[in-house]
């Protein structure tokens, strides 16, 4: 849940710093000041949405470790994480992926692998998993973070991202545009987009987005169903992951920060939407439906 909260954070934050730098310069009254270019603002919607998107990416490993403190474990201080260091090796070697960086933060039951590509990733695991769980279960969920790396799901996630970045401000600014028109009627001479244009286009920027963030969700929970195929792969068999999901799925729900609310049993309803994770037992099922 974290290197996808992470991501999806920075990401909208750094389309809402180029989108206003935007309307600042006078991109948006260029586009609109005489007739909306439908060519010229989806190659607009498209610099901006994928920019952000990579900009983002470019952030990932920095940002995951300046939120939650993480230690990137240099030289092992003990027995514990010289094991930590070992195991990551060895399923990397295992994945054919270059030894991405490992390291420990304090915090409840969890893990993560970020990083802009293969050979500049990151694997972290919090001081609650490896207290919580046995050597097999913690390599299992090494595993799969590792399997998120060689899956190359960071990358695949930005181009998901950059591509609903690319509609939400497209749409955003074509409906604004309508809506001004619209009430603007007649009484003005073309000049430039009106008020309308600017509030509706900042009110249906955040529409969008966040109907598009169900459309990420979706895919980001179809990646950790391949994450834990791939662990399954890695480890040998399927037991070791599905002996691991279980243990995530007993913690008691209060031991987890908010940002990782969503993570491991996912909610009903709506909710289920926003979620990165499918639930537990579903993970379980299509891990004991491939045996």
């Amino acid at each position: 849940m974290k290197r996808i909260a992470l991501f999806l954070v920075t990401n909208f934050a750094v389309l809402l710093v180029l989108s206003f730098s935007a309307r600042l310069l006078g991109v948006d009254r260029f586009l609109a000041g005489n007739g909306l270019d439908m060519g010229m603002l989806l190659g607009f919607a498209a610099l901006i949405g994928f920019g952000g998107s990579f900009i983002s990416l470019l952030m990932s490993k920095t940002m995951a470790k300046m939120s939650t403190g993480a230690r990137v474990i240099e030289r092992p201080q003990n027995q514990d994480e010289a094991w930590l260091v070992d195991t990551v090796r060895q399923l990397s070697k295992k994945a054919d992926l270059p030894m991405p960086e490992v390291a420990i933060y304090d915090g409840a039951p969890n893990a993560f692998a970020t990083g802009a590509s293969k050979s500049k990733s990151l694997v972290a695991v919090s001081t609650g998993l490896l207290q919580g769980m046995n050597k097999q279960q913690v390599e299992a969920v090494l595993a799969h973070e590792v399997s998120h790396i060689q899956n190359g799901d960071m990358v695949t996630l930005t181009l998901i991202q950059g591509v609903v970045n690319t509609f939400v401000i497209f749409l955003a600014r074509a409906v604004a545009y309508v809506v001004d028109s619209f009430l603007r009627g007649d009484e003005e001479e073309s000049g430039g987009p009106g008020i309308g244009y600017w509030v509706s286009s900042i009110v249906l920027e955040i529409m969008f987005g966040i109907l598009a963030s169900i459309v990420v969700m979706y895919f980001s929970r179809q990646r950790e169903y391949r994450a834990d195929a791939g662990a399954a792969a890695l480890m040998g068999n399927q037991a070791p992951m599905i002996d691991a999901l279980r243990a995530l799925g007993n913690l008691q729900p209060g031991q987890l920060p908010k940002q990782m609310a969503a993570s491991g049993i996912a909610g009903s309803g709506m909710k289920a939407l926003f979620s990165s994770h499918p639930p537990i037992e579903s993970r379980i099922a299509a891990l004991e439906s491939a045996k």
